[in-house]
């Protein structure tokens, strides 16, 4: 893509802690408290502007927090980032996906560009629902319809990207592989508006005091793997 001085890139996450490992690479971080979404700030990586935005779980949450970043920056590319479920066996938790278009819950198909990256990584067709899927069986059924790895914003970010006529990307890190189911149903510890409920999940883990080191291991394989996509983003080219 065309680049101008500072080349200005907005990436849109689900959660803030998917942020961690390219905040680590910044040499400055203003927070953007007046943008109505839940986290978001401007960080300078290298000769890079990005604007940092997530505003929760699912495609509406992803949908406005993109429009209003989309408003405010005026970006020249936008990524779809942050953890992914690998449907595909192949694709070992810990590893870059680059989508190569994603689809959502309806069927809708929406095409990536591909970013130049620092290391070799997966690519192929995400899915995006407005779930999360949970166990090694759901994972299996969205596979045999294709997509390799399973997410819940890209699809609404696409969108919005397509119609502001914006440069799309989507670079995920998996979290989970294909054969893992979660240790918890996290789909019932959702708000109305659909945040996820810490204070819901902390108390299901004390209900059921045998998720607890389970839980304790896929935070840290989460932030882990939020390291590991912050380096990948910071050293990617567009």
């Amino acid at each position: 893509m065309a680049t101008a001085e500072t080349e200005r890139v907005l990436a849109v996450a689900g959660e803030g802690l998917e942020f961690e490992g390219l905040l680590r690479r910044a040499s400055a971080v203003t927070p953007l408290d007046d943008w109505d979404i839940a986290f978001a700030c401007e960080a300078t990586v290298a000769s890079r502007s990005w604007i940092l935005v997530a505003n929760g779980a699912g495609p509406t949450l992803a949908a406005k927090a993109t429009t209003i970043a989309v408003e405010r920056s005026r970006p020249d590319a936008i990524i779809s980032t942050g953890l992914c479920g690998a449907c595909d066996p192949a694709l070992p938790a810990g590893s870059i996906l680059v989508a190569t278009q994603v689809v959502d819950q309806h069927g809708r198909c929406y095409p990536a560009q591909l970013p130049v990256l620092p290391a070799p990584a997966h690519c192929g067709a995400l899915v995006s629902q407005d779930r999360v899927a949970v166990t090694a069986e759901e994972k299996a059924e969205l596979f045999a319809a294709g997509p390799r790895a399973v997410e819940m914003e890209a699809a609404a970010v696409a969108e919005v990207a397509q119609r502001a006529g914006i440069p799309f990307y989507c670079i995920r890190v998996v979290s989970d592989d294909a054969q893992s189911s979660l240790p918890l149903d996290f789909n019932r510890y959702r708000k109305a508006d659909g945040r996820f409920s810490r204070r819901r999940i902390a108390l299901a883990a004390m209900l059921r005091p045998g998720t607890i080191p389970e839980l304790i291991r896929f935070d840290t394989a989460c932030r882990r793997s939020a390291i590991l996509l912050g380096d990948t983003l910071a050293d990617c080219r567009l």
